[in-house]
């Protein structure tokens, strides 16, 4: 089927979402729902989406995805663009295969934006970075705003159009959107208005760990996970390949972009660890920071009661029974 060709049916479609911070515990939840109810898993990971990305990613190995395939991963090459509107296509298209199926779509992950932009719609535009604009200023500095003004219109002719090169404020804007969105500011703008689908009953399953030493704990021997199992080598191979740049949104994914910097020559190893473990707890942050503004989610402490609460268990069960009744 054609990615634009989706068309969603007169029925409701129950979808199941299970989201949380980095290192929660989502694709064990995920395989255990698996066992238990009739479901396909839909990847909502911005990082997992790249082809070749598969250590620093976290990215569910060939034993896992032969008994649980996942949607939406291994989609683009690192340097090709994958964006929010993107998502959006890509999700509602396998929903309504996986729900053509008799079964109940169950979408994983930690890319908030990506939830948020299903159930909602896109209706607002990323709020401001000051990390991204004073990375936009800084390449201005070094090679003028004309350079920057060419990168739109690589990336967004028809706001490079409407932006004339000697206007910072409303340049850096759109870099910016596109920096922190992954889509351009002309798409996200054509998308505004569009609510969520009526078609859709969403179920929100949240982890939520309330013991943040624990969970940056895990976060710490997980990259340490990573880097023994080849995770250096993997970012060399990237390297190696002319198509790869560090200003692609792929290599700012958190540990890619630390590893390529020591690779490059910049600062120690254990530098480049504690960096790469100091972005992923910030990483985890933003993710609790969209969670607590999040309206109906059923939040679960995935250390406090693993696996599949009772309660939570019971929720499920009728609610999938009521869906797939008939």
């Amino acid at each position: 089927m054609d990615r634009g060709s989706a068309r969603l049916p007169e029925k409701t479609l129950p979808v199941v979402c299970v989201l949380g911070p980095t290192a929660a515990g989502k694709t064990a939840l995920a395989l255990e729902l698996l066992q238990r109810f009739p479901m396909e898993i839909v990847s909502v990971d911005s990082a997992l989406v790249y082809r070749g990305m598969d250590i620093g990613t976290a990215k569910p190995d060939s034993a896992v995805l032969k008994v649980a395939p996942h949607a939406l991963i291994d989609l683009v090459d690192p340097w090709q663009s994958y964006s929010v509107s993107r998502f959006l296509i890509d999700a509602r298209r396998e929903i309504l295969r996986i729900s053509e199926g008799r079964k109940i779509p169950l979408l994983v992950g930690g890319t908030m934006l990506y939830f948020h932009s299903l159930w909602h719609g896109l209706t607002d535009l990323p709020e401001a970075s000051p990390a991204v604009r004073a990375d936009i200023e800084k390449a201005a500095a070094e090679f003028g705003w004309e350079a920057l003004h060419d990168k739109l219109r690589a990336i967004d002719p028809q706001s490079a159009r409407r932006i004339h090169p000697n206007d910072p404020q409303r340049l850096t804007r759109a870099l910016e959107v596109h920096a922190l969105s992954g889509s351009t500011l002309t798409e996200l703008v054509r998308q505004r208005g569009r609510g969520q689908p009526e078609d859709y009953d969403f179920l929100r399953l949240g982890l939520y760990p309330n013991d943040r030493a624990q969970l940056h704990q895990l976060i710490e021997q997980r990259f340490d996970q990573m880097l023994a199992a080849g995770f250096e080598a993997e970012v060399a191979r990237l390297m190696a390949d002319e198509r790869n740049d560090p200003e692609q949104a792929s290599m700012r994914c958190v540990g890619y972009r630390q590893m390529w910097r020591w690779l490059a020559g910049e600062g120690s190893r254990d530098d480049m660890r504690d960096q790469a473990v100091a972005a992923t707890r910030q990483l985890a942050k933003r993710q609790f920071t969209w969670m607590r503004r999040m309206d109906d989610l059923h939040l679960t402490d995935p250390f406090e009661s693993p696996g599949l609460a009772p309660e939570l268990f019971d929720t499920l069960e009728h609610w999938c029974a009521h869906h797939l009744e008939g």
